[in-house]
């Protein structure tokens, strides 16, 4: 079963579509099968897509137009020493949270091209055997460029780690 399936996934590389779970495919430079209505809905078929995300276990708490809240949930396979949760899977969450908040509050372009252009993540704190938050906001929006500032938080709210980064949508 699983030789199939990735036969099937090399025959949608190779017709420039690659291959989501659950079947279904997204062509190459961001063009899906139905077009979204707006930047949050990118987001919400997005995340649960990816198998990155899929692998951290990250998921969305609140897409809103002002404010963005993922959570990476707590599992001993994201650490780096003891109960300490692994700095890159940290920056993928910060990454993860600019990239939501970004895309919250815009419209969607007629062709999905999106990156993040930079982004400074300075650790305030380390997370020890904890959910941790991304919590995400758009500082300046402009026609492409969107800066974006994401704080990652314990469910108590002491800053792990804050990040400003500038993304690129569309």
């Amino acid at each position: 079963m699983i030789w199939r399936d990735c036969q099937a996934a090399d025959a949608s590389r190779q017709e420039g579509r690659l291959p989501f779970r659950g079947g279904q495919t997204v062509r190459k430079h961001g063009r899906m099968p139905s077009q979204p209505a707006n930047g949050r809905d990118v987001i919400a078929d997005f995340l649960p897509r990816s198998p990155f995300v899929a692998k951290l276990g990250i998921v969305a708490d609140q897409l809103g137009d002002d404010e963005v809240r993922l959570r990476l949930p707590w599992d001993p396979s994201n650490v780096t020493v003891g109960d300490m949760v692994h700095g890159g899977a940290i920056a993928t969450l910060a990454d993860l949270t600019v990239m939501a908040a970004a895309w919250c509050g815009a419209e969607a372009p007629p062709v999905l091209r999106d990156v993040t252009m930079s982004m400074a993540l300075d650790f305030m704190a380390p997370a020890r055997a904890t959910d941790v938050i991304g919590v995400g906001r758009v500082l300046r929006r402009g026609r492409s460029l969107v800066n974006c500032e994401a704080e990652i938080v314990d469910p108590e709210g002491r800053l792990v780690a804050k990040a400003l980064a500038t993304y690129k949508v569309g």
